[in-house]
């Protein structure tokens, strides 16, 4: 079976953080005779075409390089939402992708087309897979629902692209919710995106108290909660933060505000094997957002027996069992959140037992293999159900 995969994130080079996951669903779904091919848009230091990790991709340039800048930040809607640029950006990524999905489809001819974010990728795959009736799958991630319940005038075109689908995936059973919410008639199917189980592994050695943060630095990811949960810990706690984003130098000012300054390190983005590190030698993760598609850190974190904190929201439910792998609080209670935290690290018996437990559900349900199957079958039911 070959797939055809349409993506506005994907790894630029090996190793590389945006869109790894679905590198990693590529290279297990070919373990199930599935053959991906990846359409995705030009990115700094990224070539046009390769062979990445064994799976062909090709890269389409939309504007003139300075203006590229769409895709592999995460924040895409935001951009457009608050830059001109942005928009006119926006408008030659949709016609550049359009043309470029109707030759990749005319060449590869694939038996599926998989659209990663309803948009943009459902979008232009709705279009471009019609004339071929090629089954379309769209997955939904979370930024992309988030998106359709913000801003009202998308959701008839959220709708159409769900309604053309053969199947429509979730990441998590909160999205899946979500969807049934504003789709109705909508039944997802709900397939995570999987975790290299084979890189986040744990390490014999931890810090004593030693909190992580991993995320966008925007106020979706919650660091604000963090911060102000530790400046009222009773426990004196370090705080890694590793990521970037445009909340960067507010976060900073609220740490001097707060009094922690001295105990935040800001990392900026690491690659993954500088991740996992920080994951092996914290204490705990921890995960202050709200409306989490899924959050794929706290399972990479929990592969490497690192318990998490997080907040009671999203997708992050199907992942944070509370008392098993994991502590959930509240959404927004930083008391709570601190109080959990000093809990937790007064207590490193518990915080392994929980890590321990969290590596044995997190392997079993995030790994690749489990992935592949999972899609696999997926496309084998939209072969049997084409959309219309």
């Amino acid at each position: 079976m070959k797939v055809l995969f349409l993506t506005h994130s994907y790894p630029r080079r090996s190793g590389d953080a945006p869109g790894s996951f679905i590198l990693r669903l590529a290279r297990a779904l070919a373990d199930e005779d599935v053959h991906v091919h990846v359409l995705a848009p030009a990115g700094s230091g990224a070539a046009s075409r390769e062979v990445l990790d064994g799976i062909p991709v090709q890269r389409f340039r939309y504007a003139p390089s300075r203006f590229e800048t769409l895709a592999y930040t995460g924040s895409m809607a935001q951009d457009v939402a608050t830059s001109w640029s942005a928009r006119l950006a926006l408008v030659g990524y949709m016609g550049a992708d359009m043309m470029q999905t109707v030759a990749s489809r005319r060449d590869l001819r694939p038996d599926i087309v998989h659209a990663h974010w309803w948009f943009p990728s459902g979008v232009v795959a709705r279009v471009a897979a019609r004339p071929s009736r090629t089954p379309l799958v769209t997955t939904l991630h979370g930024t992309d629902v988030r998106m359709a319940r913000k801003v009202a005038a998308s959701r008839p075109l959220f709708r159409s692209v769900l309604a053309a689908s053969a199947c429509v995936t979730t990441v998590s059973s909160w999205l899946a919710r979500e969807v049934a919410e504003m789709a109705p008639g909508v039944v997802p199917e709900i397939a995570p995106m999987p975790v290299a189980t084979e890189r986040f592994t744990p390490r014999g050695s931890r810090e004593r108290a030693r909190l992580l943060f991993a995320g966008r630095l925007n106020r979706q990811k919650g660091l604000d909660h963090l911060l102000r949960a530790l400046a009222a810990m009773k426990q004196l706690a370090m705080l890694d933060v590793v990521g970037e984003g445009a909340e960067e130098q507010s976060l900073k000012r609220l740490a001097s505000e707060l009094g922690v300054s001295d105990r935040v390190m800001w990392h900026g983005q690491l690659d993954q094997d500088g991740l996992v590190r920080m994951y092996q030698s914290a204490t705990a993760l921890v995960v202050p957002s709200t409306d989490e598609g899924l959050g794929l850190v706290a399972a990479e974190a929990l592969l490497c027996e690192t318990p998490v904190v997080a907040f009671r929201s999203g997708g992050l439910t199907d992942i944070v069992k509370h008392g098993a792998t994991g502590i959930l609080v509240n959404p927004g209670d930083t008391a709570e959140l601190g109080h959990a935290l000093d809990s937790l690290l007064s207590s490193p018996e518990h915080a392994r037992d929980l890590g321990r437990a969290g590596r044995s559900f997190a392997a079993a349900a995030f790994s690749p293999e489990t992935a592949g199957r999972r899609y696999a079958d997926i496309y084998r039911k939209a072969l049997e159900r084409p959309a219309s």
